[in-house]
């Protein structure tokens, strides 16, 4: 039996679930755990991915996996690598970059757990002062490393989210939250004083389709309708007709439900307001060119709309009338792809080629030992059961080929939907060594690890505990460190 000795690329959690899974189904004990060695990289200084940057601070209770993720790294086996750049564009200024052929030479396996971290855009609305990617939004509130600009709210009376996802209700739910109830939850304290200064009066939230096709779940309307100081605007009765003969599942009739009984505070007895407006596809923004109507309040980008309808198949195609939406701020919320300039990169899918978990060449072969695993192989679609699921079985693939002939399954994948595809047709020309010497990452990060330019899980745990105690002195769940303070802290390690 050769050694396995796995890179993971990226620290969220497909990438945890993957290595918790294999440090499970091989115990220490026994002969196949003992030749198992996992790296795992990430480009952001702490671990977790969208649970620490993408998860809404008023949603804690998600990001509880993250105990699993502990657990693991508990592992003598799995080491943790943060603020390392494996070979693409940094969304973090301050990480090491490695170039994968760098990486490839010191492992037997790899996986590419990287996530798809470019949002798409529209290509009506050029970004612009008035025209921002969600992602920039989430990851100001979250305080990303990337250092993203902080939205212009204090000038800000009217905000246009295009798109009806989860993401796009977290986000007018956060705009219209008073700041008062989110002090208690993960906003960093740089944060809440914008949103102190906030004049955002109006959040709508556009989509091209109606309400039995609306991307969000019923669980986020219901926040939304009970948003302490904020209303609903009504919608047109006629939005909300099924259509003859509709039969509509469980989740569309509760949201149907929802949006009949309309938010818990009527309409006209608060200042701040929502609104859904379906049937929507914008088709151009047009800049102002005049002063604001009002003092402090930049004045507002016309967003043209498209009216649209559903044909028979349920696209969204337009009826020929438009209208016109005066917004201070569009935020686009459409989706997200992988960095295009990842290897095995394919363009037609916004993702990664692979099969089974196994990640192709551009010929269709299997490369061996290269696997990749939640959204950087499926696409940005699922949640965190979902993503647990595709890691499970891809951790169950990656140990049928490293022990072709040994019984290693001590747990059965049969419930977790593991995958059944064998590879098909030839290998690709290998990328990795079937053996390495040593146990230790490329000198290169170990060097910058010594530095204090590298992070590991202990530096991690450290710093977990110390916003936690920073939070607790505010009354609130934590305070999070930038990178700054946090490589000042565990600088004595």
């Amino acid at each position: 039996m050769a050694p396995v000795k796995l890179a993971i690329i990226g620290g969220g959690p497909s990438a945890f679930y993957v290595a918790s899974r294999l440090l499970t189904l091989l115990p220490h004990a026994s002969p196949q755990g003992s030749m198992l060695k996992i790296h795992m990289y990430d480009r952001l200084w702490a671990p977790h991915g969208l649970v620490r940057y993408g998860v809404a601070p008023d949603h804690p209770e998600v990001k509880n996996c993250t105990h699993k993720f502990d657990d693991a790294a508990e592992d003598p086996r799995l080491r943790f690598f943060g603020n390392v750049n494996i070979d693409t564009p940094s969304q973090n200024p301050d990480a090491v970059t490695l170039p994968l052929s760098s990486l490839l030479r010191h492992y037997t396996h790899l996986l590419f757990s990287t996530g798809c971290t470019v949002p798409i855009l529209h290509s009506a609305l050029p970004p612009s002062s008035y025209c921002v990617p969600a992602l920039s939004l989430v990851h100001w509130y979250t305080q990303h490393p990337s250092h993203p600009p902080t939205p212009p709210l204090d000038k800000t009376s009217h905000v246009t989210v295009i798109g009806q996802g989860n993401v796009s209700l977290d986000i007018a739910r956060m705009l219209l939250t008073p700041p008062s109830e989110l002090a208690k939850y993960d906003v960093p304290t740089p944060v809440l004083e914008v949103f102190e200064r906030s004049a955002v009066e109006h959040v709508s939230i556009v989509g091209r389709r109606g309400p039995f096709q609306a991307a969000f779940t019923t669980k986020e309307l219901r926040e939304m309708m009970n948003l302490p100081d904020a209303s609903m605007v009504p919608l047109d009765p006629a939005v909300l007709q099924p259509g003859e003969g509709a039969e509509l599942t469980r989740q569309q009739s509760r949201t149907l439900q929802l949006l009949q009984k309309g938010s818990k505070n009527k309409p006209g007895t608060t200042r701040k307001t929502w609104s859904l407006d379906f049937f929507r596809s914008p088709t151009g923004l047009t800049l102002p060119n005049e002063l604001s109507p009002a003092p402090g309040i930049r004045a507002p980008a016309q967003l043209t709309l498209a009216h649209t309808m559903l044909d028979p198949s349920s696209r969204a195609v337009p009826t020929g009338e438009t209208s016109t939406l005066p917004t201070s701020l569009v935020v686009t919320s459409l989706g997200h792809r992988a960095e295009p300039s990842a290897a095995w990169y394919d363009p037609a899918l916004g993702h990664i080629r692979t099969l089974g978990g196994r990640v192709l060449d551009a010929a269709g072969r299997t490369v061996r030992n290269v696997y990749a695993s939640g959204w950087a192989a499926t696409g940005a679609r699922g949640v965190l059961a979902s993503t647990m699921m595709d890691a499970y079985a891809v951790a169950d693939t990656i140990l049928r080929d490293a022990f072709p002939d040994e019984d290693v399954r001590t747990v059965s994948m049969g419930d977790v939907g593991a995958r059944t595809d064998e590879v098909d047709g030839e290998f690709a020309e290998d990328v990795l060594p079937r053996a390495v010497d040593g146990d230790g990452p490329p000198p290169e990060v170990e060097k910058a690890w010594r530095e204090g330019r590298v992070t590991d899980y202990a530096d991690w745990r450290q710093i977990n505990a110390e916003e936690i105690r920073r939070g607790h002195e505010k009354d609130k769940e934590r305070e999070r460190m930038t990178w700054e303070e946090a490589r000042e802290f565990v600088s004595h390690r």
